[in-house]
């Protein structure tokens, strides 16, 4: 029964002749699939979304020289999108991207992706507040050894004035406590510190810094 409710499933998308149509019923399907689908993961729910629907956010410091720019070029020229874009729902059509900003690139600035894909850009999509998506780019970014240390103390101190303690940003962007607290200084900002209890861990990274310094 299965096969064959798949079987007049995909004849029936095949006779649409429109791509834009048949792109929506598919998006439906992915999502319908998803809501019985145990695996319960984003991956298992890829959307395709025109990519003038997707957008950059303003907090992440993720940088990739032009020949690191390039060779993502080549592997999705050559492979397909392999990994899709990280991304969270604004509205109804418009999304700002969590993970993902350069292969966003490649789909957008060039033109034979861009034709392949019909003007789609491939999504997962999360539904978390600013501060967790913050979150959520900096694992993705620290993952790959991709993130900028200036622009990182300013999110640490985001997060800190979000009401993250010291101890749920180590957690959950994957740092130690020295780091945290080094990152905090780096922004020469006492409100950084206002709600942390200086310990002997930190006198000791205070020294231990000094010596490298010196």
């Amino acid at each position: 029964m299965i096969d064959e409710l798949i079987n007049e499933l995909t004849i029936a998308i095949n006779d649409i002749d429109d791509v834009d149509e048949k792109i929506k019923i598919i998006n439906k399907l992915n999502q319908a699939v998803n809501e019985v689908n145990p695996l319960k993961e984003p991956i298992c729910n890829v959307q395709y979304v025109k990519g003038e629907n997707v957008h950059a956010n303003e907090y992440n410091p993720n940088h990739v020289a032009t020949p690191e720019m390039e060779l993502l070029y080549n592997s999705i020229k050559l492979d397909g999108y392999t990994q899709p874009i990280v991304a969270y729902k604004i509205n109804d059509s418009e999304y700002e991207i969590v993970d993902g900003f350069h292969r966003n690139r490649v789909g957008k600035e060039h033109e034979d992706i861009t034709m392949r894909l019909h003007g789609y850009l491939p999504l997962t999509v999360i539904d978390k507040p600013l501060d967790e998506r913050m979150g959520s780019t900096i694992r993705h970014n620290r993952a790959r050894g991709s993130h900028q240390i200036r622009s990182m103390s300013e999110i640490v101190l985001d997060l800190s004035k979000s009401g993250w303690s010291d101890e749920e940003i180590s957690t959950k962007l994957g740092m130690d406590m020295d780091e945290v607290l080094r990152l905090k200084q780096i922004t020469g900002l006492k409100e950084a510190f206002q709600n942390h209890t200086f310990s002997k861990s930190w006198v000791e990274f205070e020294a231990k810094l000094n010596e490298q310094i010196h």
